[in-house]
């Protein structure tokens, strides 16, 4: 006889993605019917989770195959290049099946990213137009400005124009999603944001202070068509705000 402790609801954790990640690669390369085994073993602080299948396994030969063309290993995969790039893994690459693969990394300064890639058969076509503020900018400031722009150009194949000494706009070289700077800001302030287009700098700052958010900074003229600014929201979420003005 045994007995299952219900443990209440919680945040998603590092082990429990993966544990899902695990289950979600049963679902894919397994038959339907393949039973699967998840044992959490805990010893003070410290907790070990084995997944187990009965599937049928790797033909011989397959894995020696994988390592010779350089797909198998962390050293060939995004968490091994994070890793040689002074990242580290926050969560490791998982599945939600028919939906989306998603992974989450700290940069050299601490900085939370996310990675993810549609996998549910949409034809990635841009959504319809709508009255609300488009989210189209990226910015990541590092402690150093040439340093960043090296990780994320390693990592991620970009380039960079570096019109100026401490920042620099991005090149994805993918042809499609948003743009972005890469830099590093005159205080010493770190983060990593996007930017919402809006009508009224000043007006969308003051109104998240009305919401219980807090004006980070700005409103700051860029040039003499562009303003900046972000905002704190009441969980502490730094978001980016500005406004192009026609010239």
């Amino acid at each position: 006889m045994s007995t299952a402790s219900r443990r209440p609801s919680a945040a998603p954790t590092p082990a429990g993605t993966t544990v899902g990640a695990a289950l979600a690669n049963v679902r894919r390369h397994c038959a339907a019917e393949t039973k699967a085994w998840v044992l959490v073993e805990t010893e003070d602080a410290e907790v070990t989770v084995t997944v187990r299948d009965e599937g049928s396994g790797f033909p011989p030969g397959r894995l020696d195959e994988a390592a010779a063309a350089g797909r198998l290993g962390v050293a060939q995969s995004i968490k091994g290049r994070i890793r040689d790039l002074g990242g580290s893994v926050v969560i490791p690459v998982t599945e939600v099946p028919d939906i989306v693969t998603f992974a989450m990394f700290n940069d050299p300064d601490g900085l939370l990213i996310g990675l993810m890639q549609a996998t549910g058969g949409g034809d990635g076509a841009a959504p319809p137009s709508g009255e609300g503020a488009p989210v189209d900018w990226f910015e990541v400031l590092g402690s150093d400005a040439k340093a960043s722009q090296a990780f994320y150009g390693k990592l991620f194949g970009w380039s960079f124009d570096n019109a100026m000494a401490n920042y620099a706009l991005v090149d994805t070289g993918a042809g499609r999603g948003i743009s972005g700077g890469v830099g590093a800001s005159s205080d010493g302030r770190v983060w990593a944001t996007v930017y919402a287009s809006v009508d009224d700098v000043e007006r969308c700052l003051a109104r998240a202070g009305e919401l219980g958010g807090k004006r980070e900074y700005g409103p700051m003229d860029v040039d003499d068509h562009m303003q900046t600014g972000a905002i704190r929201d009441p969980a502490g979420n730094l978001f980016g705000v500005y406004h192009h003005a026609p010239h």
